[in-house]
């Protein structure tokens, strides 16, 4: 299923962030815009494939009245929840691929949370540098019905943001 996901940043964030996507996660920039805003300012759209069919937008204003300068773009601290509490997942093929996975992240010099076992997943945590959590997964089984009131105990993951070498 095709998707979309835009999120807005900081003037200062958008190199890092296309570092972090493109040359860390490896997801492919398909699309950049420059849109100039009627008020005033400009928008700048990168999107970025990240399979199977799937997007993720992000915005960054420059000069953009409606838009304060200095705010937070990883979206929790706005809402006044932890690190985490809202964050993206993005699926693995196998084990092997998500060991992999793990290993580029490190490589990069990014912090990353050590291997969650989820019982229908294993899973790793990591913070981008706009301070959205993302998870890599990789689904050990499908799910059913036991996954539609299922009660357990957990850990916040709450890796430090990366940094660029």
């Amino acid at each position: 299923m095709a998707g979309y996901s835009h999120v807005g940043l900081g003037t200062h964030d958008m190199e890092k962030t296309i570092w972090f996507y493109r040359d860390v996660l490896g997801f492919a920039i398909v699309a950049e815009q420059n849109a100039t805003v009627a008020e005033g300012g400009i928008v700048r759209l990168v999107y970025f494939d990240v399979g199977e069919g799937g997007f993720i937008v992000f915005m960054q204003g420059t000069n953009v009245p409606q838009l304060p300068v200095d705010f937070d773009t990883g979206i929790n601290g706005q809402l006044g929840v932890p690190p985490g509490m809202y964050h993206y997942a993005f699926k693995e093929s196998s084990l092997e691929g998500l060991s992999a996975r793990r290993d580029q992240l490190e490589n990069a010099g990014v912090q990353v949370s050590d291997l969650v076992d989820h019982g229908y997943a294993q899973a790793i945590y990591v913070m981008d540098p706009n301070g959205l959590q993302l998870e890599f997964c990789w689904q050990v089984r499908h799910f059913g019905p036991q996954d539609l009131s299922q009660s357990s105990v957990v850990t916040v993951a709450d890796p430090e943001p990366p940094r660029k070498p």
